[in-house]
């Protein structure tokens, strides 16, 4: 049975990629930071007792700013694979958490290729890159090849954990793989992230428990995709004979604004009766337009997105018009 470690495994991705790996027979183990309170919402419903017979699934307590816990646990469990998809994550916020945000998005990777290496475990390394790397884009659509141009501390420090990976891999041998994903949506993306804050409010609109959304920029435009179908592609990279890295994205672009409009329509809703626009809620400095050029991972991996844009949007309204929980 082969042993994964999973950082951020109580995020969106982290909880679809445990499904997907139990499901191909793996012993999942997650790291969890301490906290006051259980934030295992998105991996309740897979997660049982660790002393029950047959249960594949482990949490242990650890955290990408201490290196030694980080080691510790790679001793103890010997993966053959390891992801990385712990990160302070949400853009906007990262400007008001600079150095937090570099430490754990940035430094965090280091402490973990690093620890891998004092460890000596032989695991296959998976890193969360970001199409925010490409901030202002130098090349429409953006591929493996374009130049990054971050605009944001959450940008900055992802590119530097993707040359950080680069590095690992050229200088001690490790196989390790950048996963260049461009915005991924599903039911369990945080309530802070623009497409579940809409969809959400979608909903509760419809319901009539609220009146009003209020947006920052409607213009941007983002290539979404389906979370669910993403995680498969970070499995396949590390199933390769050689390590590499691959854009993941659907190849085609929306603007909030349009997001904004299928999900209210889809419920016979006016949105432009709704939404009222928070300069609190624009970034210091604006990414325009991402679009993803995945052919590589196409012709490589044999991924292929398969939920495109309406019924990503969609599916999302359901979820949130069926209940408020995430599942």
């Amino acid at each position: 049975m082969k042993k994964a470690l999973i950082t951020g495994i109580t995020g969106q991705d982290g909880s679809y990629l445990t499904e997907f790996l139990l499901a191909k027979g793996y012993e999942v183990h997650g790291i969890i930071r301490r906290s006051s309170s259980f934030n295992t919402g998105r991996i309740e419903h897979i997660y049982k007792d660790p002393h029950e017979k047959g249960v594949h699934l482990f949490l242990h307590y650890g955290d990408l700013a201490d290196t030694n816990s980080l080691t510790r646990l790679l001793e103890k469990i010997q993966p053959e694979e390891v992801y990385n998809l712990g990160a302070q994550s949400h853009v906007r916020v990262s400007f008001d958490v600079p150095e937090y945000t570099a430490d754990i998005s940035g430094m965090g990777t280091i402490r973990l290729l690093e620890a891998i290496r004092q460890a000596k475990v032989k695991a296959r390394f998976y890193q969360a890159s970001s199409s925010e790397m490409y901030g202002k884009v130098v090349e429409t659509p953006q591929k493996e090849t374009t130049p990054f141009y971050p605009r944001s501390p959450y940008a900055c420090s992802k590119v530097f954990s993707h040359w950080a990976t680069v590095n690992y891999r050229e200088s001690f041998g490790l196989f390790a793989c950048s996963g260049i994903l461009f915005n991924h949506e599903s039911p369990r993306r945080g309530e802070t992230f623009v497409t579940r804050k809409i969809a959400k409010a979608a909903a509760h609109i419809k319901k009539g428990l609220r009146k009003e959304l209020f947006l920052g920029n409607l213009e941007a435009k983002r290539d979404w995709g389906y979370a669910k179908e993403y995680v498969e592609a970070m499995w396949l990279m590390l199933q390769q004979n050689e390590p590499d890295d691959y854009v993941i994205a659907t190849g085609e672009t929306h603007s909030v604004q349009e997001f904004l409009q299928e999900a209210f329509d889809y419920l016979g809703l006016d949105w432009e009766k709704h939404v009222k626009i928070d300069p609190k809620y624009f970034r210091p400095a604006e990414v325009d337009l991402l679009i993803g050029d995945a052919s590589k991972a196409k012709k490589k991996l044999g991924w292929i997105p398969q939920i495109k844009f309406k019924e990503l949007v969609r599916l999302m309204v359901d979820a949130e018009m069926k209940n408020d929980e995430i599942h």
